[in-house]
């Protein structure tokens, strides 16, 4: 099964349990899957690109959680919460800092990488491997810091 189907599967169990908010959340979630396969032709969309869209939805909130923090909405920022943690269910178990480190030093030395101008090869090798599973703009800055020193 899809990870498309499972997110309809899905949609079709939070109506049939009335529970409005987990609705809400997954309908949005469909509503940007389809965006994209509109907007790139493509129907089916892979996996890959659905946990692209899943990764960017869930960073939107992120970003929308403090912003609402900040200004004290807390009813805004709980229904954020709610949304991340709906979207995050979708995604697959994220890697841990050693695991990350790991990753990193076997694509330098696949790589063959000395320097900070190679950067891209080693972000290539990572990317395919860690896409969906860790933060690549924190995954970037700890190859930046392990090619600098």
């Amino acid at each position: 099964m899809s990870l498309r189907d499972r997110i309809n599967q899905e949609m079709k169990e939070a109506m049939r349990a009335g529970d409005k908010r987990r609705l809400g959340a997954v309908r949005l979630l469909l509503a940007a899957i389809k965006q994209v396969e509109v907007d790139e032709r493509i129907s089916p969309l892979p996996d890959d690109r659905v946990l692209a869209v899943i990764q960017k939805m869930v960073k939107q909130r992120r970003e929308s959680l403090e912003q609402y923090r900040s200004a004290g909405r807390d009813d805004l920022a709980e229904q954020e919460a709610f949304e991340i943690g709906v979207l995050e269910a979708y995604l697959p178990k994220a890697l841990d800092d050693a695991e990350v480190d790991a990753l990193i030093d076997e694509a330098i030395a696949a790589s063959g990488a000395t320097s900070m101008k190679e950067m891209g090869k080693v972000m290539g090798v990572l990317k395919p491997k860690l896409q969906g599973r860790a933060d690549m703009g924190k995954v970037s800055a700890r190859v930046k810091a392990k090619l600098a020193g």
